[in-house]
């Protein structure tokens, strides 16, 4: 019998967006009420739940074969793992998290510098000594537990570093963004011995192949529609694809049934360009995975 793969899972903000990917990539996971142990349509998969702050440090020691955490955490953490592929999701969306430094817009700061025997509060305490020390720039930093934004406008700190996606938390602070430090994406590492195993390593890249097919078919959407032969060269040249677009005859007609891949951003546009071509009977449909 083969040794189970223990998969972290991100506790918290990345919790929801990480078991929907994995249920588009073909796993179902189930949380049950307070278990730190939630099931998982996979009998090679032990699943644990784990804070993404602590993610990189039981996969570093063993504890867990492999895990999905932010690349900041990795860093603050100065973790030693294999880094198996980067998964661009957020708890929201598709882009990275932004770490930034900001102040109280009206404070007269303006860049990192000017901070020269101040406070900065943050959760990311290692990683924004760094920063600062390898600036020269001398400062105190603060751990903070949360509601890092308020500390400046309660006067408990001169500056923060927090994540930001959009930055508009910050603003609706009164604070300004005067320096980013860093751009973070989701990461799935793996234990550096557990990646030398190679059925535990064959599992950990079925993993990989499938959460990256979901997430490059997130963005996608297919396209399915009858065009008359006349107009065929005409539409086919309009049509954006993966490599071409797929044509096939409509038995006994003059018609053909052709199908795209496309991203989805572009559909509204290309639909009706479509229309006016002569495309007829158009579908749209949401893809799982592309590979």
């Amino acid at each position: 019998m083969k040794e189970k793969l223990k998969l972290g899972i991100p506790k918290g903000s990345l919790q929801n967006a990480t078991i929907r990917l994995f249920e588009r990539a073909g796993w179902k996971i189930n949380v049950n009420g307070r278990s730190y142990f939630p099931e998982i349509n996979d009998d090679e998969i032990d699943c644990s739940l784990c804070r993404a702050q602590e993610m990189s440090r039981y996969v570093e020691n063993g504890t867990l074969d492999a895990g999905l955490t932010g690349k900041d955490w990795i860093l603050e953490n100065d973790s030693v793992v294999e880094y198996v592929e980067e998964m661009v999701y957020s708890k929201v969306s598709a882009r990275p998290a932004r770490w930034v430094l900001a102040v109280d817009k009206d404070s007269g700061i303006k860049k990192a510098e000017d901070l020269a025997g101040k406070r900065v509060a943050t959760e990311m305490v290692n990683f924004t000594r760094r920063f600062f020390e390898e600036k020269g720039i001398p400062v105190e930093v603060h751990f903070s537990w949360g509601a890092t934004e308020a500390k400046v406008v309660n006067g408990l700190a001169d500056a923060i570093v927090e994540v930001t996606e959009t930055g508009s938390t910050i603003k609706a602070h009164g604070l300004e963004i005067i320096d980013e430090l860093m751009q973070s994406t989701t990461q799935l590492i793996a234990n550096k011995e557990v990646w030398q195993n190679p059925e535990k390593r064959k599992k950990i890249q079925q993993v990989s192949l499938l959460l990256k097919a979901a997430l490059v078919a997130e963005k996608l959407v297919a396209l399915k529609m009858n065009v008359p032969k006349l107009k065929l060269q005409d539409i086919v040249e309009a049509l954006p694809s993966l490599n071409a677009p797929t044509v096939a005859n409509l038995y006994g007609s003059e018609w053909f049934s052709v199908e795209t891949v496309v991203e989805e951003g572009r559909v509204r546009d290309l639909i009706p360009e479509l229309m006016d071509k002569g495309a007829e009977g158009i579908i749209e449909y949401a893809l799982n995975k592309v590979i």
